[in-house]
């Protein structure tokens, strides 16, 4: 497989018990994980002693590495003054536990926007507290990557576009979420073209537009083997990160505004190690066809 390309995962879509993700991780083969929730309970939700004395010997006895913090930085409505004050708290702990555990990425999001409401209209508002995320960041010498979702401002990839120009640090990029973009109902072949040099981080989650389900990767309408060739002609170096979202799982609670089971409609007889096996090997199947027609 290509050196340049590191494979990681949301491991709490395996299992809430992180002893069971981490035995999974490393039985694959893999040796990173993106974290987020471990035994049950969110990592925006960890002290830095909690990490240090319970995960980080876990991780280590376990020979893997985090690839980035999945936190829920951005997830509280753009109004919301006192939820912004309490993620920035959070956001200085998180920024510690990277450091702590050799991990340069913190995923966050750009804040939900009021059911109704014009997203374009709190589009200042975004920028202005980003930039603070942003500030924080810089002390700790830590990426945030905003990823594209769903009921956020930074949902389609024109308002992706317009928060990580107007931020402008190098501190503050990209993630490139498949599914998601398919959800919002944008042509991701469009959304790389207008993203592809903010991008440093990508998802490997795929979907269909028929009820917005997610599905393996390589057989939604993500374009996921084309535009990870493109990717990777471009000269893309680092982690594809799996976030299968083809069970429903624990953290998932966390994650959607909506009923989940409207997301994960059939979960195909699968277990979370299942899915995540699942997901893990199209993957490798769609890098190895990459690779094979390059030679």
């Amino acid at each position: 497989m290509n050196q340049d390309l590191l494979i990681s995962g949301f491991s709490d879509e395996i299992s809430s018990d992180f002893d069971t993700q981490l035995e999974v991780v490393s039985n694959l083969g893999m040796r990173y994980l993106s974290l987020r929730g471990i035994d049950g309970k969110n990592i925006g939700d960890f002290t830095v002693a909690e990490i240090k004395e319970n995960v980080l010997p876990r991780l280590e006895k376990a020979g893997i590495a985090v690839s980035s913090i999945g936190s829920p930085i951005g997830k509280v409505f753009i109004n919301d003054e006192e939820g912004f004050a309490k993620q920035k708290e959070m956001l200085e702990t998180l920024c510690q536990i990277s450091n702590l555990l050799d991990c340069k990425y913190i995923r966050i999001f750009s804040f939900y926007i009021p059911k109704g409401d014009n997203p374009d209209i709190y589009r200042d508002d975004v920028i202005r507290k980003i930039k603070e995320y942003a500030a924080i960041a810089k002390e700790y010498n830590v990426i945030l990557l905003h990823e594209n979702e769903k009921d956020i401002f930074g949902d389609i990839a024109r308002r992706c576009h317009e928060i990580l120009k107007e931020v402008n640090s190098p501190y503050f990029k990209a993630i490139f979420d498949f599914a998601n973009f398919v959800q919002c109902g944008e042509d991701t072949q469009e959304c790389y073209e207008l993203l592809k040099d903010e991008v440093v981080y990508i998802h490997i989650k795929d979907a269909v537009t028929t009820d917005n389900q997610n599905v393996v990767c390589g057989t939604g309408e993500g374009k996921i083997p084309e535009l990870l060739c493109q990717f990777i002609k471009a000269g893309y170096k680092g982690f594809l990160t799996l976030e299968p979202h083809l069970v429903l799982f624990d953290s998932l609670k966390d994650l959607e505004l909506e009923d989940a089971a409207e997301i994960i409609k059939d979960n195909k007889g699968l277990d979370g190690a299942g899915g995540y096996k699942l997901q893990y090997e199209a993957l490798l199947e769609i890098l190895k066809k990459i690779e094979s027609e390059e030679r």
